[in-house]
């Protein structure tokens, strides 16, 4: 008897997770009882009173007037309380783990502290003799090497401008300085969705960064492959196929969806 009661505990919280999210992938904020039972494939009871009880705990909201059922605050207060929580570090870890064996050089994870800086956080080293590693925790400017441009690159057009009112200094003598070929270099990276580098903020080294985006669109970490120039130049496309997998992977967990990009 305690077995039946479990199961159908556990179907009724998973037909009511299916009910929550119908709503995410529905082509209108609001949908009536029949959209929603023909949708999942439910009686139109067993539908009404699963809406029912989700309304009491605020998941659900009902519109009195066209009797037609939306997501209800508490859904908001879930979302908020998640993303309160995310901590992007130990987030993106596995896929640093997962990018570095795969392309057998540095992956590394990068955070801004303001509007001018980013650090790196954290990184995977492979296992091999001649190798790049990262400073955790040193600042470098939004202008030098792959993975502060791909940060740059999503500022909004003012923010831009805002960065370039300051000189850019040089980091190292391949740094890109002159205002214009910036702002040239800076549409390519947002248009393709990633940045690329070589001896910009290191000599001698190269790499390739892309964005994570949260689920507003901005972007709320950067991942990088970076590794000697010489021996990165001839793997280039490859790491650069496996960082876009693993940007989108990490995305998608923050609840990223293609075309959200913010402006």
């Amino acid at each position: 008897m305690g077995a039946q009661v479990s199961s159908a505990t556990i179907a009724t919280v998973v037909r009511a997770a299916d009910l929550l999210m119908y709503f995410k992938d529905a082509p209108t904020r609001d949908l009536g009882v029949s959209e929603i039972a023909d949708g999942l494939g439910m009686s139109k009871a067993a539908t009404h009173r699963m809406l029912a009880s989700l309304r009491v705990r605020g998941l659900i909201e009902l519109d009195e007037t066209t009797r037609r059922y939306s997501l209800g605050i508490g859904i908001m207060q879930l979302g908020l309380a998640y993303m309160e929580h995310i901590d992007i570090r130990r987030m993106a870890h596995p896929e640093l783990v997962r990018l570095s064996n795969r392309t057998n050089e540095t992956a590394t994870l990068s955070v801004r502290v303001d509007q001018r800086r980013r650090i790196y956080v954290d990184e995977v080293v492979p296992r091999r003799e001649v190798i790049m590693s990262v400073s955790l925790g040193t600042p470098y400017p939004l202008h030098a090497g792959a993975s502060s441009k791909a940060f740059l690159a999503f500022f909004t057009e003012d923010g831009i401008d805002r960065y370039l009112e300051n000189a850019l200094e040089p980091v190292t003598d391949g740094t890109i300085t002159d205002t214009a070929a910036l702002l040239k270099e800076l549409r390519v990276v947002r248009e393709r969705g990633w940045a690329r580098s070589t001896g910009e903020r290191r000599s001698g080294a190269a790499s390739v960064a892309a964005p994570v985006f949260d689920h507003k669109g901005a972007v709320t970490a950067v991942i990088s492959v970076c590794g000697p120039k010489e021996r990165f130049e001839a793997e280039f496309d490859d790491c650069r196929d496996a960082l876009l997998e693993s940007t989108a992977r990490l995305s998608a967990r923050l609840g990223w969806e293609p075309g959200r990009t913010e402006r």
